[in-house]
């Protein structure tokens, strides 16, 4: 399971730091695209994840399933990190995301979300102990 947040610099050329706990769980190689739950940031998928969200697509009705595929493959890249483990986010994921100098990691169980930290920031602040309350009385937890 992936999960915490994580600040990290993001250098010149473009490469992020992913902390040892998340790569663990990630694997050797690992899927970087898109967020799709429409937010602006980037989504980062275990092979095995990938696989599932794919298997997943497939199964919704093809003019559905075509639109989701375009967004989503268009900009999916396979990725590895380095000695150092970094990975090399893609100009166009960067761009995408607004990701600059800084980035915020979160796990979100299957997979990881890379967040420029202003949108991040922005983004939290619209959750509050009692939004977060209300959504979990649906779990009677």
């Amino acid at each position: 399971m992936l999960y915490g947040g994580y600040q990290h610099n993001i250098d010149k050329k473009g490469r992020v730091f992913i902390p040892s706990k998340l790569r663990d769980e990630l694997g050797v190689e690992f899927i970087i695209c898109r967020g799709i739950y429409g937010k602006c940031c980037l989504c980062v998928y275990s092979m095995d994840e990938w696989n599932k969200l794919v298997e997943s697509i497939g199964t919704l009705p093809s003019t559905k399933s075509s639109v989701v595929k375009r967004f989503l493959y268009d900009g999916a890249f396979n990725v590895e990190c380095d000695a150092q483990g970094r990975i090399l986010i893609p100009p166009v994921l960067r761009e995408y995301a607004g990701l600059d100098s800084e980035a915020h990691i979160i796990g979100m169980d299957t997979n990881l979300e890379i967040w420029n930290t202003k949108l991040w920031q922005e983004e939290n602040e619209k959750y509050t102990p009692e939004s977060v309350a209300s959504i979990m009385e649906e779990l009677n937890f």
